[in-house]
C-alpha cells in the first residue's frame, strides 16, 4: 500500500487543509501473504458422484428391499424424460411377476379429518405385526407454483422410522382425484419390493376421487363429527365409493359426538348403491391419537379381502383397473398429442377469439380444431 493520498472528485474547489478527506491509492498485493500477479480460477474438487444405475441394477435392488434403489426407482417412474420413462417401462417389465401381492387400501377424508394421522397409526400398528407397509402421500400441487410442501414424512415421524415402513410423498401435479400420474406404477415397484400392504393418502377434494377407486381394492372415507350438513352432496358422491367410513376423533369430550354421527351415516348407507358388490360398507369410529378402533378397522379390511376373494370379485376388480388404467394413458396420450400438434398450436389462438368474439360457436371451434389436428 503506497502513501499517496488525492482528494476525491467531489471536494470543493476552496477547500484547505483542514479539509480532511482524501482518498488512499488502492491495496496493490502482498499484505495478506497473496501474491499480487492475477492467478488463473481452480477448478473445485469433483466429489463423489451417485452411480448410475442400470435397468439390471434397479431390478435387483428393489427385489433385495434397498431402500435407497427403491426411492430412485419410484424417482425414475415418476420422470417424464423419454429416457428415463423408457427405462422405467423396461425395469417395471421385469418387475411384474413379483407383484400383485399387497392389499391397497385407498384413504380419502376431508382437510382436517386426521388422513395423515389415522395412517401413521394404522402403519405402525401393522408394522409392528411384522407387516411391511408402503405409504403413497399425495400432497396437492399448487396452482400457481406448481409446487408441493410433501411434508408428510414430518407428520408421519414415528412410522418414517419404522424399518418395516416405507413413506413416499409425491405432488398431485394437478391430476384429478390428488392421485400423481405415475402413482400406479409406483404401487408396483413397492409390491415387488416386498410391502405386503400399501395404503394411498389422496388430498381429498370430493367426488373426484373415482381416480383412487380405480387404482385400490379397498376404499376408506376418514370423517369428522359436526362437519355439517352443507357437506352432505359432496359427502354422497364419495360414499357411494367407499368400502368403509370412519368417523375419527372418537376421544375425549367428543366421543359421544362420533358415536352419534356414526349412527348418522350408518342410517343413510342402507339407500346408497354399495361400491364392492358383495360387501355391505358400514361406518366405524376411531381415535387414531389413542389408537382405539385402529385393530378393529384393520380387521374389517381383511375380512374384505376374505369375503371379495371367496367370491371372485377381488381378482375382477384388480382385472378391470388394468383396463381402465390401459384406457385412461391413451386418454392421456391423445390429449398431450391434439395440444402439442402443429397446426393446433399454430391455429389454436384464431380459433379462440372467434369463439369469444361470438363469430362462431364452440361446437363449430371444437369441429375446426379436430379437423386441423386429423387433415394435417
Amino acid at each position: 500500500m503506497t502513501d499517496n493520498k488525492k482528494r476525491p472528485e467531489w471536494t470543493p474547489g476552496n477547500a484547505g487543509e483542514e479539509f480532511t478527506t482524501h482518498v488512499m491509492a488502492g491495496v496493490m498485493g502482498g499484505h495478506d501473504g497473496m501474491t499480487s500477479k492475477v492467478c488463473r480460477p481452480v477448478k473445485p474438487a469433483s466429489g463423489p458422484r451417485r452411480k448410475k444405475l442400470s435397468v439390471d441394477d434397479y431390478v435387483n435392488g428393489v427385489l433385495e428391499g434397498n431402500r435407497t434403489v427403491l426411492g430412485r426407482a419410484i424417482t425414475l417412474v415418476e420422470s417424464n424424460s423419454p429416457a428415463y420413462m423408457e427405462q422405467a417401462q423396461e425395469m417395471l417389465k421385469a418387475l411384474l411377476p413379483e407383484t400383485g401381492r399387497s392389499m391397497r387400501v385407498g384413504i380419502t377424508g376431508f382437510p382436517g379429518a386426521g388422513k395423515s394421522t389415522f395412517i401413521e397409526a394404522l402403519g405402525t400398528h401393522l408394522c409392528d405385526q411384522d407387516h411391511r407397509v408402503a405409504v403413497l402421500a399425495v400432497d396437492p400441487s399448487s396452482t400457481v407454483t406448481r409446487g408441493s410442501i410433501l411434508g408428510d414424512k414430518t407428520r408421519m415421524e414415528k412410522l418414517s422410522r419404522h424399518p418395516n415402513a416405507f413413506i413416499r410423498p409425491s405432488p398431485s401435479g394437478g391430476v384429478l382425484g390428488g392421485v400423481a400420474r405415475k402413482s400406479r406404477e409406483t404401487v408396483l415397484v413397492c409390491e415387488a419390493a416386498g410391502y405386503d400392504v400399501v395404503l394411498v393418502e389422496t388430498v381429498g377434494v370430493g367426488q373426484s376421487e373415482t381416480t383412487v377407486r380405480s387404482m385400490v381394492d379397498f376404499f376408506l372415507l376418514i370423517v369428522i363429527a359436526g362437519a355439517g350438513d352443507e357437506l352432505q352432496g359432496l359427502k354422497k358422491g364419495i360414499m357411494e365409493l367407499t368400502d368403509a367410513i370412519l368417523v375419527n376423533k372418537a376421544d375425549g369430550d367428543n366421543k359421544i359426538r362420533a358415536e352419534t354421527a356414526r349412527l348418522e351415516y350408518s342410517r343413510i348407507l342402507p339407500y346408497l348403491q354399495p361400491a364392492t358388490e358383495g360387501w355391505r360398507t358400514e361406518a366405524y369410529t376411531c381415535s387414531a391419537l389413542t389408537g382405539v378402533g385402529i385393530a378393529e378397522i384393520w380387521s374389517v379390511i381383511e375380512e374384505f379381502r376374505k369375503v371379495t376373494m371367496q367370491s371372485g370379485r377381488f381378482d375382477a376388480r384388480r382385472r378391470s383397473q388394468l383396463l381402465e388404467w390401459v384406457y385412461s394413458m391413451v386418454q392421456e396420450y391423445l390429449k398431450s398429442s391434439f395440444f402439442n400438434h402443429a397446426g393446433i398450436k399454430k391455429n389454436k389462438h384464431t380459433v379462440e377469439s372467434a369463439v369469444l368474439e361470438g363469430e362462431m360457436s364452440p361446437t363449430m371451434a371444437v369441429n375446426e380444431l379436430v379437423h386441423i389436428f386429423e387433415c394435417s
